[in-house]
This record gives C-alpha cells, structure tokens and sequence, in this order.
C-alpha cells in the first residue's frame, strides 16, 4: 500500500519513466503483432486440400533444416497410387509448378508469381478451380488460362517458358489464376515430384487421411494437413515476408535496445533526483533493503501500468505498421492484422522487467548512501562515478572496440550486423563513462566566458560539473538518438557510392543481358546471345560418399543428404561432362577433394556421380560448386538462366521479348537500384522510429530535470534573476547537454562506420571511404535540441508561474 500510495502522491516524478515505457512497450508490441500476423498462410490453391504428402527434408552445410528433396518418377508412382487408396482420398494429385508467362503484345504480361503458374491440370482440382468455359487440356500444345487473362476459347496464346516462346491453343478457361497444361506437359517441365495433393471424398475424415498417408509414406516422407499446408509458397511471397520479417526484426530489436537503454537513464535520473527523500527515510530508520524494495516496487507498479497501457497502444498502431509495409510491398499478400495472446504478454514482461531492471540499478547506489551524507547538498554525493561502473564502463569500451575492428574484417553477410553491435555497444559505453568527461568537457566549453562577467554560462558550467551523473543521464538518449541515426544513414551512403563502383569494376566492358518482367532468362534468350557466361542454377543435394551408387533406392534418406546452390556453366574451364569444379568453402564442408567421387541427386531426383575436378579459390563469379550447363538443363527442365554477360567484343542482342541490355554502369546502377528505394525507406523508418523515441526520451528527462530544480529557481529568483535570464539559463543548459550528446554520437559511430568501409573496400575492389548523411544528421540533432530546450523553458515556466501565485 506504501508502495501505490508514493506511486500516486510523487506521479510527476514517475510520468518520465511511464511515458518511456508506454512508447516502448507499444513499439514492441506493434511488431511482435505484425510478426505474428505475417506468419505463413495456406494458399489459395490448397484450400481444396485434405493433406499435402512432402518429401523428407534435406541440411544445408551448417546443418540447418532446408529444402526437401523431390522424390524421382520411379520414387513417387508407388506413393501416388498407395496415397490414392486410401479411404476418403477422392484423387492424389501430383502438384508441379513451374515457369510459365504470357507474352501479349510483345511484352510479358506482368505476373509475380509467374516462376511457379504453370501447372498440370490436375493441380486445379486442389483449389478447387472449376471450368467456366471450354475443356481440359489433353495434348501438349493445348492450355486453361485464367479467365482474367481475356484470351477465347479457340484463340492461340503466346507464352513464355523456361524454353523459350511457345503458341499454345486455348480450350478452356477456370476462374482461378495459373496455366494449366496437359499432365504429360507439366511432367516433362517439372520431372521431380516435390508434392502430392490428397483431394478428400465429401465428408471424409481429414485425420483418418492423415494418418492413413503416413502409414503409406513411411519413412520416404511426411505428411501435413491444416495450417501445416502452408509450407509450399510461392518464392515471391516468400520473399516479401523475408524482407518484411526482416524490417520487423530491426525494429523490435532496436526498439527493445532504446527502450532498455532509455527507461534505464530515466530511472537513474529520477532516482538520483530524490536522494533527500531517500536519506530521510534512512535516518528514520530505514534499512537499505527496505529503500531498494521500495524503489523496486514503485518501478513494478509503473512498468506494469506503462505496459498495460503500452499494448493498448501498440495493437492500435499495428494496423498503421501493416500499411507501411504494404506500401512498401513487402508484406505478404492477404496478410490481415491479428491480435493474439503472446505479444502481448511477452511486451508487458519485457516493459516491467526493463523497469525493475532498471530500478534495481539506480536503487543499488541509492539505498547504500548513509543517512547524513544523503541529505546534504555536496557535490561529492553527485560527482562520483564509483569503481564498479568505471570497471564496466571501460570493459564495454574495450568491446566496443574489438567489435568496431571486427567489422573491416566481418563476411559481408555480417559486416551490417557487426557495425550495429559495435555501434550499440559503444553507446552504451559512452553513457557509462559520461560522468568522468562531462566536467572537462564543459570547463573547456564554458571557459570563454568565465571572465566576461556573465552569470548564466557560470551558473551552467557550476550547475553540470557540480551533477556529472544528472547529466550523463541527460545526454544519454542524445547519444543513442544521433547514434543510430548516423549508424543508419551512413551505412546506407556508403553502400550506395560502394556497391554500384565494385559491381561496374566487375563486369567492366561487358553488355549484360537481363530479364525485364520476367524472373529469369530462357533458352531461347541463352541461343540468342551464344558467347559469354550464362550460369544456370539450380538447387541440388550433395549425398554422403556411399550413400547413392548410381542407385536411386539407396539415396533415400534425405538426412543424410547436404543441399546446395549448384551452377551449370558453359565456360570450357568448367564444364566438363562427368566434373564438378568446387570453391575450397564448400569442399571443406562438405568434406571432399580433389579426384574424388561425389554422388549429387538432382531436381528430378535422379543421382549422378561426378569426379570433384578441381578445388578452387572460392569465387563468387564462378560459383562454389560448377558443373556442366547440360548437366542442369537434363535434370532441371524449370530452371531459369541468371544474367548473361556478354564480352565488348561479341554483340549482345535484345531481341527476345522480356530483355533489356545494359553497359556495365548501368547494369551495377540498376542492380543496386533494384533494392536501393526499399533500403531508403527501411533506413528512414527505422531513423523516424529512434530519434522519435530518443526525443521523447529527452523531453522527458530535461522535464524532470526542470521539475526537481524548482527550489533552485526559486532562489535564483529571490537573489534577482529576471524570468528571461531564467529561461536563458534552462536553454543553455540543454544546449549544451545535446551539444556533448550529439558530439558523442557521432563520435561513437564513426569507428564501425569505418570498418564497414574498409571491408566494403576490399569486397568490391575498389577505393571505398566513409559517407555521412549529414542532412539527417542535422535534422536528428535540430529535433532533439529543439524538442529539449521548448520541455525545459515550458517546464521553468510553468514553475515560475506557480510559485508567484
């Protein structure tokens, strides 16, 4: 009851601390909801479904879960019949999907799933889609096309396939999307079984399906039924909920440090302004425990209130996160905001156990002061940091510096994510160490005006240098604002000169030949433009030596099995028939060298063995496991060719529809260009989001500070100062405050920056230095100060106005 009564009669006090946690916990809780709300769904085209049959799933060389392993044509027919005996199974469908676009006007009509609409007729019993018009297809120049599409019955169609250009004679059409071949078509365009659809009799039991399909797949596989089903989805959809789990991760991650970083400060501050408070309660009798207890509770009551308001907030800001993305496009299609159990409870024990943390840290140096030492106004109850946070502070410092070294070394998947640890760590480390340079910080700044006979700078520098703590917890969110913020738009600038120099240094004095409104190249784009790399990919599974002798029933056990991106090259020096040439990378993981034998089963699910003929450098343009482009297109008939890059003296051609033609920099412009808009609004969210934060944060804490120096006012205003030398006071003081926390930021930010640059510069090749977005860097630092110095004046103010009523 103690405990809610402080919480009510000292409410100001602890508004700082709620109003953090209130923003925080909403922040959390938006993208925990979004998350949640972006998980896979069953498409559309399986809803027709009882239960999918799926092969058995093979490792990546890390040994992580990844793709499954198509079963071969002699694997799946007896899988196929068993699975459509089984009672209550009105038809096992063998589901293919595969490339397929129509070319209308001379140019591909636009489709972003058009690597997996074509299908065999069979597959439209899944939906189900029914015929609004015309037959099924039965030959293989026949096809059903969406009615949406506009093309009759009986007219021909133009569509593009991994071949090329083919005319193809509509006979009927279904009110779905797709093109649907003749199953002998689809098999020839997709030979490995990856899926067997179960379409159940009406009525039929769905888990005596299940359970009767698993008896028939045994160990060659699995079974899934209801949401499981939403394990097949289409790359593109795939990929946007990749890029937007990505986006929301930054966010909550970021969140989750500001708001721990932040309502940490706050806390302290708050604390710290109520050591007269704390040393009575000592001299009356309380014991250290019982103020830390205290201090503990009070932050529980406020964390659980800030949370609880927090989620209420978040849930309703989620809806405006979907539309970001969805403007963005990368949320998945469909996708509706649903609000379930679990962000919510893990945002309200992450905003209560932040607070408690937190108050458990400043309560620590709070309840061991002694009672006399506490009430007096000295500075050496302010101004000493202790050796403990010194020890601390120096030890993030030092890992602050190991990381921000790191980082020029780092691979390149991880060279962002290392400049960001090395960028929070040494925030923190600077919000530590605050106190020891606060105070010769501001004797340098303010001692211009030590003799000019000037009383405001004095009674600042007397003010920060006597409170070294007080301001470390004020220049705290400054760092960290203007610290993320020129992590973020530095790392973007300096990607922007980076990428595109290294890419044109490359592929320079080559024409590149690219899709354009298709996802890939064709053969016939491949035949147009004959010299030059045209690498063809395909995703392959490496078994382990014995496991497939040229023998397909002993290459079953997909556990055993390693998959891979796997080139097919038309470069002499690598595509030798029967060879496989591999980076040493991928030679060491999968534990293979030279001359030796290595069994690969294919997209079609049949093994070949090849001789490893040589173990290379690893080289990115080369690929890390290179094997005969026939080799490929024999056992991967779907498989789309990357860009061709055609040497300066050979003329490339644009001649098939779906291709553009580009010099080297307009191909590396327009390469980077392909991401650079969504990279520009996903670094401006995610700067919005924590200078946001940080500034109310500031406002915050600068409002606190101005609230617990109303006695100070007063006086100032007893010995004669005028209401405007009071609000000249206020505002230098917090200018001087964001000056040394933007200086910091900065400064923090500057040596990972750095390494980033120096690892970009030997990725690329080239003369890479560090950018800095110094319009957002302004704009961070203006809003911050602006924010600040309007919550002090408004602050001093209104305590003025009360205390000369």
């Amino acid at each position: 009851m103690l405990i809610l009564a402080n919480v009510r009669e000292r409410w100001a006090g602890f508004l700082g601390a709620f109003v953090a946690l209130l923003v925080g916990v909403a922040l959390i809780t938006t993208t925990l909801v979004v998350y949640d709300s972006a998980r896979p769904e069953v498409q559309p085209r399986y809803t027709g479904t009882a239960a999918l049959a799926l092969p058995q799933r093979a490792v990546d060389a890390d040994g992580s879960p990844e793709d499954r392993m198509p079963w071969s044509k002699a694997e799946a027919e007896p899988l196929v019949a068993g699975l459509d005996n089984v009672p209550g199974v009105a038809d096992a469908v063998v589901d293919r999907s595969f490339y397929a676009q129509a070319i209308k006007h001379g140019k591909p009509v636009t489709d972003e799933g058009a690597l997996e609409s074509g299908h065999g007729w069979g597959s439209a019993r899944m939906a189900p889609y029914e015929l609004v018009s015309g037959r099924a297809p039965s030959t293989a120049d026949e096809i059903v096309v969406d009615r949406a599409l506009g093309a009759a019955v009986g007219s021909d169609l133009t569509v593009n396939i991994t071949q090329g250009r083919r005319q193809f004679t509509v006979v009927g059409t279904v009110d779905g999307p797709g093109y649907y071949f003749s199953e002998a078509f689809a098999a020839r365009q997709q030979p490995g079984v990856r899926a067997i659809a179960l379409v159940a009799d009406e009525g039929a039991d769905t888990g005596a399906i299940v359970a009767a399909a698993k008896k028939v797949l045994g160990d060659k596989g699995e079974v899934v039924s209801g949401e499981g089903r939403s394990e097949l989805q289409p790359q593109y959809i795939e990929h946007k909920r990749f890029l937007g789990v990505q986006l929301i991760s930054a966010m909550a991650f970021l969140g989750l440090f500001t708001t721990v970083f932040v309502v940490a400060s706050v806390l302290i501050l708050a604390t710290g302004m109520r050591r007269r408070e704390i040393g009575l309660l000592r001299t009356i009798g309380a014991a250290p425990q019982q103020v830390k207890r205290m201090i503990i509770g009070e932050a529980a009551v406020v964390g659980l209130l800030g949370s609880i308001a927090g989620c209420a907030a978040g849930v309703a800001a989620a809806p405006l996160l979907h539309s970001l993305l969805d403007g963005l496009e990368v949320a998945p299609p469909g996708m509706e905001v649903t609000v379930t159990a679990w962000p919510l409870l893990t945002a309200s024990v992450i905003g209560v156990g932040v607070s408690v943390i937190g108050a458990w840290i400043a309560g620590r140096k709070a309840a061991r002061v002694a009672p006399i030492e506490a009430l007096l106004d000295s500075r050496s109850a302010n101004k000493s940091m202790g050796r403990g946070r010194g020890i601390a502070g120096l030890t993030v410092l030092g890992t602050g510096v190991l990381l921000a070294i790191g980082t020029a070394t780092a691979s390149a998947d991880n060279r962002v994510n290392m400049a960001i640890f090395a960028t929070m760590t040494l925030i923190v480390a600077a919000a530590v160490l605050t106190p020891v340079f606060i105070g010769p910080v501001v004797r340098f700044l303010t001692a211009p005006f030590q003799h000019g006979g000037f009383a405001g700078p004095l009674l600042v520098r007397a003010e920060l240098v006597a409170h070294p703590r007080r301001a470390a917890s004020l220049v705290a969110p400054v760092i960290a604002a203007v610290g993320f913020t020129v992590l973020i738009s530095g790392m973007v600038e300096t990607m922007r000169v980076a990428y595109p120099a290294g890419e044109a240094l490359k592929v320079s004095g080559q024409t590149i030949v690219t899709p354009d409104g298709t996802p890939g190249n064709t053969d016939e784009v491949v035949a147009a433009n004959p010299v030059g790399k045209a690498a063809l990919p395909t995703r392959a599974f490496v078994l382990k030596d014995g496991e497939a002798d040229n023998n397909e029933e002993r290459a079953e056990n997909a556990a055993d099995a390693t998959v891979l991106d796997v080139l097919g090259s038309r470069d002499p020096r690598w595509s030798k028939p029967g060879e496989a040439v591999l980076g040493e990378s991928t030679a060491g993981a999968l534990g293979v060298k030279k001359d030796q034998n290595v069994p690969v089963r294919f997209a079609d699910g049949k093994v070949v063995t090849l001789r490893v003929g040589a173990v290379l450098p690893d080289d990115p343009a080369r690929g890390d496991f290179v094997v005969a482009r026939g080799l490929v297109r024999v056992h991967d008939p779907a498989a789309l060719t990357d860009d061709i890059f055609v040497p300066g003296d050979v003329k490339a051609t644009d001649s098939v529809p779906g291709t553009a033609l580009h010099d080297a920099a307009e191909y590396a412009l327009a390469d980077y260009n392909t991401d650079a808009e969504l990279t520009d609004s996903l670094a401006s969210m995610l700067i919005v989001l924590i200078v946001g934060y940080s500034v109310i944060a500031v406002v915050n804490s600068m409002a606190m500070a101005a609230h617990g120096r109303r006695r100070d006012v007063e006086v100032m205003r007893t010995a004669g100062g005028t209401v405007r030398q009071l609000l000249l006071i206020s505002a230098g003081e917090t200018t001087l405050v964001i000056a040394v926390g933007a200086a910091l930021g900065v400064l923090v930010t500057l040596a990972p920056l750095a390494g980033m640059a120096a690892g970009l510069s030997e990725t690329t090749s080239s003369d890479v230095s560090l950018h800095l977005n110094t319009g957002a860097i302004g704009t961070a630092v203006a809003g911050t100060l602006l924010a600040a110095v309007v919550a002090g004046i408004a602050v001093t103010t209104r305590t003025m106005r009360r205390q000369a009523a």
